[in-house]
């Protein structure tokens, strides 16, 4: 016996359209500065300049890709895809990871050539603009704490403008060592800083994207606790091909075999063991997706691959 149970309502639609809203601010205050930084970094010829620009473009990527996530993320699910398009979160933020990998190495790699033989930097210039575009980024912050985080989408935008945040404060002390010591180095050193804080928010955002599209068992989920939890119900004798994975960031799904003792296939009991299970699951882990096969002893010698 098999069933699915599933939960769904207007609030998450309402949710999405308001994370939505804030996405768009957020990215139509980075658009704007976005130019003023580009046409700064070019009068100053300054690579700490152009490493915050190019974060910025990721940054625009990102909420970009974060927006057409949620939008697509919306639709219902159809015939073909049975799931609908919620892992579209998922996909974006894996594609703002590698997008953030790839601007970092660049970055770094022009940082370097600069550490050895520095070029001419407006420190004057670069101060300035920094201090503008952390004021930009905090109000871009503020904007985006608002959003539901939970999703692993929202938090890779989220990471994306509080690390150009933490840059531009990196930027404004190199544009203030220029200027006070003309010592044209701290340009290059910050810009190489600013690739570690790329490098650590890639990191993060692929390894969590990836568990997820791994289908991996969530990392706060006990697996060894769920079959516990599970086989306390009366009439449960074993549990076997236990899995659970992320669908989207906040939506677990699981499905097992439940072997029973024949006696609740004799006394028409399944349907009340079936709802004990999934109240089990709902209760104590937060599941309501579950999909179980509900199945007498013995069962086993007739299926081909069983797993744990």
């Amino acid at each position: 016996m098999t069933n699915d149970r599933d939960h769904g309502g207007h609030s998450h639609g309402v949710a999405s359209d308001a994370d939505l809203r804030l996405v768009l601010v957020a990215l139509g205050l980075i658009v704007a500065f976005l130019v003023v930084e580009v046409t700064a970094a070019i009068l100053g010829d300054s690579l700490v300049l152009f490493a915050d620009a190019g974060h910025m473009v990721t940054d625009v990527a990102a909420l970009s890709l974060s927006a057409w996530a949620i939008t697509l993320a919306r639709r219902p699910a159809r015939e073909r895809w049975t799931y609908g398009f919620k892992r579209a979160e998922i996909l974006a933020a894996t594609a703002n990871g590698v997008l953030l990998l790839g601007v970092a190495v660049a970055i770094g790699v022009e940082a370097i050539g600069r550490l050895i033989s520095p070029h001419h930097v407006a420190g004057a210039l670069v101060l300035s603009v920094a201090i503008i575009g952390a004021l930009v980024n905090l109000l871009a912050t503020r904007v985006l704490a608002r959003a539901n985080r939970e999703s692993l989408n929202l938090r890779a935008a989220f990471a994306h403008i509080v690390t150009d945040l933490y840059a531009f404060v990196g930027t404004a002390l190199s544009g203030l060592v220029i200027v006070v010591t003309h010592w044209l180095r701290a340009d290059s050193i910050a810009s190489l800083l600013i690739v570690i804080l790329m490098l650590w928010t890639s990191w993060g955002l692929l390894r969590d994207s990836g568990r997820i599209l791994l289908q991996a068992a969530p990392e706060d989920l006990d697996l060894a606790d769920v079959r516990h939890h599970v086989a306390t119900v009366d009439g449960v004798l074993d549990v076997h091909d236990l899995h659970a994975w992320t669908l989207t960031s906040g939506s677990v799904t699981l499905s097992a075999h439940v072997v029973l003792e024949n006696r609740c296939f004799d006394a028409g009991g399944t349907p009340q063991i079936l709802d004990a299970i999934q109240s089990c699951l709902a209760e104590h882990f937060a599941i309501s997706h579950s999909t179980l096969q509900l199945e007498p002893a013995g069962h086993a010698a007739h299926e081909d691959d069983i797993h744990l």
